[in-house]
């Protein structure tokens, strides 16, 4: 589903200058520069506005935007753009666990991949996840109802033997990944999309957690964008992106935190589908996903914040930890930005629906929630303008969770709080048509079952009439036997000539 302007009229976004997207990595918060790269498959980064990830002997800790001047070290640059930054985000006392390292006490692990007609993209993210440092995990990608060969053909032709491969005929995020989660072998389930490129330590860093807390039952990681190319990219990390910061958290329900007091219904501080893993046994404990949510159902998302919140209220821990990192390749255009945000609020009240339909237990505590959470939607989905500034090397401190240089369009803000509006009728619409799939499907399975015991009734007809050939033919050689065989009879009829 799509959602589609009454009005043909388009806001005109701001144009800004292409952004470069690359890797700085510093021996120190004040130390020498290590390396200077481009995000992956991104150009070499020059003079201009540069948006880089800053990482200290390998561990992103910060990101930072910088304007490279004609003639400037780009890394130099940018390293004293993160320098002069005020309230450096970085923190030597991390209170979570490091990720382990490769050939650790890693636990076994299956990454699910859903995809639908996307090959293109889908190869760049499999390449990327066969770079894994992790020791011991599997590949599986679900193609989700499938209208060609594109992607079976993919992964039979560059990737046998490497990367497993299922379909799910019915259309849906969550059902995809209900699949994979019957598919998989691992303790531990890792999900990402198709629009992705993992970090090489991206699955050591995401599943190390599991190994280190046996109460943990989810965990998630840091996502930055791979491209800030166009204006609708550029907006989308200008306020906010995907990205949660670099502080490793951990949410308990044991002890809630207390800077967050809708938890644990703010689902969508915990992380985000694209980069996500659980423990099998509690993912499979509590239902899997919803299948009426997610993208591809007339709920338009929330199949990720509804599983963060079954598996918080299960009592299981959730871990974010920003050492696990993938690169997100944005949406490009005006129209996917507009639809972006539509299904923000959509899949927010979507997945809210879900859960009190499935958990009518959680009521009273939603319902103590309430107020505040009224007014956390008010807030998240508000006009935010931007500073406009110019940018210098330490420009506005940075995109995404740091600061924002755009102004948000007011008519993206009307669109997510339609999508709020819209959002249970959403997921109501969306649960009749996958009851109304399962009913299908069982008429299938019935119809299938029938034709099965007509075959197996026609099997056993002709064997019983084959049967009853042999004893017939058994009787008359018995017969023939008792005084001549059947060619002497022929041959007595033949000497006494007619009677």
């Amino acid at each position: 589903m799509t959602y589609t302007s009454r009005t043909s009229s388009v806001p005109r976004l701001p144009a800004p200058r292409p952004i470069a997207v690359a890797e700085l990595d510093l021996d120190g918060p004040d130390g020498k520069v290590l390396s200077l790269v481009p995000a992956p498959g991104g150009p070499p980064p020059g003079e201009g506005d540069i948006y880089a990830l800053v990482r200290i002997e390998g561990r992103p800790v910060a990101t930072v935007l910088g304007q490279v001047k004609p003639g400037e070290d780009p890394a130099e640059a940018l390293a004293a753009a993160f320098r002069a930054r005020k309230g450096d985000p970085y923190e030597d006392d991390d209170p979570g666990p490091r990720a382990a390292p490769a050939g650790g006490d890693l636990p076994r692990t299956t990454v699910v991949v859903a995809t639908r007609e996307r090959a293109g993209q889908l190869g760049r993210a499999l390449d990327s996840l066969l770079a894994q440092d992790h020791p011991d995990f599997r590949i599986l990608v679900v193609d989700n109802a499938p209208v060609t060969t594109a992607t079976r053909d993919l992964v039979a032709s560059r990737y046998a033997g490497r990367v497993g491969y299922v379909t799910e005929p019915r259309p849906g995020l969550a059902v995809a990944h209900n699949r994979g989660i019957a598919d998989a072998d691992g303790a531990v389930i890792a999900f990402t999309d198709d629009d992705v490129v993992a970090d090489p330590h991206w699955l050591t860093a995401l599943t190390a957690p599991f190994a280190a807390d046996p109460a943990l039952g989810c965990a998630t990681g840091l996502i930055l964008p791979a491209r800030l190319t166009t204006p609708a990219q550029i907006l989308l990390e200008s306020h906010g992106g995907f990205a949660k910061g670099f502080t490793p958290r951990l949410y308990d329900p044991a002890g809630p935190p207390a800077d967050e007091p809708l938890f644990p219904f703010t689902a969508g501080s915990f992380g985000s589908g694209a980069n996500m893993a659980f423990r099998a046994d509690a993912l499979r404990a509590v239902g899997g996903f919803d299948p009426a949510t997610g993208t591809g159902t007339p709920a338009r998302g929330g199949d990720d914040l509804y599983a963060f919140v079954r598996i918080l209220a299960a009592g299981h821990r959730l871990r974010y930890t920003p050492e696990a990192l993938v690169w997100h390749h944005h949406r490009e255009t005006w129209q996917d930005l507009r639809n972006q945000a539509y299904g923000y609020g959509a899949g927010l009240t979507a997945y809210l629906t879900a859960i009190l339909v499935r958990r009518p237990a959680l009521l009273p505590a939603l319902l103590v929630r309430l107020p505040r959470g009224l007014a956390h939607a008010r807030a998240i989905t508000a006009h935010r303008p931007g500073d406009g500034g110019a940018g210098g090397p330490a420009a506005s401190a940075t995109l995404g969770t740091h600061g924002a240089r755009h102004q948000w369009p007011r008519g993206l803000s009307r669109l997510e709080r339609r999508g709020m509006l819209y959002g249970p009728l959403g997921y109501v619409k969306a649960r009749r048509q996958a009851r109304s799939q399962e009913r299908e499907r069982a008429r299938g399975r019935e119809r299938e079952q029938g034709r099965e015991r007509e075959r197996d009734a026609r099997g056993r007809e002709r064997d019983a009439r084959g049967r009853e050939r042999e004893r017939d033919a058994r009787g008359q050689g018995e017969t023939l036997g008792q005084g001549e065989t059947l060619g002497q009879a022929g041959a007595r009829r033949r000497e006494e000539g007619p009677v």
